[in-house]
């Protein structure tokens, strides 16, 4: 199958209201090209310099989305074209967010990244720390910074019960009244490839999806 078709048949199974990441990690500028061509406009990718290296190539209509996790001394790269960054997982990290966005004289919207799962190697915010972030002076002062929703990953397991009860957690965190008061909240991006459909069934309005466009990577 090609990629205009899977494309194609994805898009056919997505709700309007639910937003498509193509994520092009790894994959030559050739294959995101034929997806361009087919009308996607929205690719992630998570290693700043290959975003970099492609954003240079390919035309300028493009939203990119650094859907990986973030270093505090690469933002300034990415900083220019960027736009959304979807695992935001600490003040540190939105301070530089919004410093290196006041120096291209933007506003860059942010994705909070939620931790949801049961495995420890996943990044990601507590309710707890959630909560300080929002009500922190330091949050409430930057002006260069948009939060434009929370994201969150699934534990990587077969097990679709376990998946489904992270995914509405997520969303039950999404709902709160601390959220709902920031109006610029609309976005709950979660799902892959693999479990997309359940998470738009549990809430989600943004997927990301890889290997379904683009194939496996070698």
């Amino acid at each position: 199958m090609s990629i205009q078709q899977n494309l194609s048949d994805i898009k056919s199974t997505l709700p309007e209201h639910v937003t498509l990441v193509a994520v092009s990690k790894t994959k030559p500028v050739s294959d995101l090209m034929q997806a361009y061509d087919a009308g996607q406009r929205i690719f992630g990718e998570n290693k700043i310099q290959e975003m970099v290296d492609k954003w240079e190539q390919m035309p300028k209509d493009i939203e990119w989305h650094m859907i990986g996790h973030v270093q505090t001394n690469k933002v300034k790269y990415m900083a220019p074209f960027v736009s959304l960054i979807h695992g935001v997982d600490s003040l540190k990290l939105l301070e530089e967010i919004n410093k290196q966005a006041l120096k291209n004289n933007r506003i860059i919207d942010c994705l909070l990244q939620i931790h949801i799962a049961e495995e420890e190697t996943k990044f990601g915010l507590d309710e707890k720390e959630l909560a300080s972030l929002l009500s922190s002076t330091s949050f409430n002062e930057m002006k260069n910074i948009r939060i434009v929703g929370l994201m969150g990953m699934a534990t990587f397991t077969d097990n679709q019960n376990q998946i489904k009860k992270e995914f509405l957690h997520l969303k039950s965190i999404f709902s709160t009244d601390a959220i709902n008061r920031i109006s610029t909240m609309k976005i709950l991006s979660m799902g892959m490839s693999g479990d997309y459909q359940l998470a738009i069934s549990c809430g989600s309005t943004m997927v990301r999806i890889g290997s379904s466009i683009f194939g496996g990577r070698i």
